[in-house]
């Protein structure tokens, strides 16, 4: 005696049709895929000046992992620090800012030959 086959339920996958399309780049996305994902957010979450402490606990990296991204932003000329008593506090330089006009970038454009194959 065979078994019935299991109840199945099919449907045409969307968005395929987009698949091989060329996607604009975000601003945030450009960034990360030079930077990284952590030091991206990193730089975004220093909207206003924060410490090692409140930047792991916003964005769920450990403080060790979050000194050494801002020691490499600083390195850089990303972020600048200044002591605030007993707390060092990181800020973004006007050159991190995203008003700075290095910041207001156009997506480089897409080679149609590279895109079809």
């Amino acid at each position: 005696m065979t078994l019935p086959e299991p109840p199945q339920l099919a449907y045409p996958a969307c968005g395929v049709g987009s698949l091989w399309e060329p996607r604009p780049v975000g601003r945030t996305d450009a960034i990360a895929a030079v930077l990284g994902r952590s030091r991206t957010l990193l730089l975004t979450e220093l909207e206003t000046p924060a410490s090692t402490t409140e930047l792991a606990h916003r964005t769920g990296i450990c403080p060790p992992g979050v000194s050494q991204h801002l020691a490499a932003l600083r390195d850089v000329g990303l972020v600048t620090t200044h002591r605030a008593g007993r707390s060092v506090l990181y800020a973004r330089t006007s050159v991190a800012d995203p008003s700075s006009p290095l910041s207001r970038h156009r997506p480089l454009p897409v080679c149609k030959a590279a895109s079809q194959g």
